[in-house]
């Protein structure tokens, strides 16, 4: 569906969860392959519902960055996050420090440090939920002016513009 370039560094991951339900309206959802859930470090079943919630209040996160309220409500984010711990790691090489989870390995915990990169690079707030109420893919917006509000123009966009040409 989505014909955008992916989220740069830390937030491709973000958006990769956030986009794994590929059907809001039929709820198709690819954390139920196993190659998916392996490619994002999902293990246990159990951890699985953990995704889930996850990945749904991290788009309730994106919504509101493109000025939307959540589309349903979950828990909070920065609780979820709680579930995985940072610590400072500093590489012997250069000094340069990083937050890294942990634990290590944990979804929550790799979540949390990438949005603490993204938010210490400026990008965090650029990670947005399309507006359309029957897609709210995650998306990287790369507009000049930081307002888009589509995930793909050519699909969400045309319609909305479409909607609302029909209207009048």
């Amino acid at each position: 569906m989505n014909a955008r370039q992916t989220a740069p560094g830390p937030l491709a991951l973000i958006e990769a969860l956030v986009n794994t339900l590929l059907d809001i309206t039929t709820g198709e959802d690819t954390l139920d392959r196993p190659e998916v859930r392996e490619n994002l470090g999902i293990g246990a079943d159990d951890e699985v519902e953990k995704a889930r919630e996850l990945r749904e209040s991290l788009r309730a996160a994106c919504l509101a960055h493109a000025g939307h309220p959540p589309h349903r409500s979950v828990t909070p984010l920065s609780e979820l996050l709680a579930r995985g711990p940072l610590r400072v790691a500093v590489d012997e090489r250069d000094g340069a420090a990083s937050l890294v989870p942990v634990d290590g390995d944990s979804l929550a915990g790799r979540v949390a440090a990438a949005i603490a990169q993204a938010r210490g690079d400026g990008t965090w707030p650029r990670l947005k939920a399309c507006e359309a109420a029957d897609c709210h893919w995650a998306y990287y917006d790369r507009s000049p002016a930081g307002r888009g509000r589509w995930c793909d123009m050519a699909v969400c966009g045309a319609r909305a513009k479409m909607r609302r040409y029909r209207a009048k």
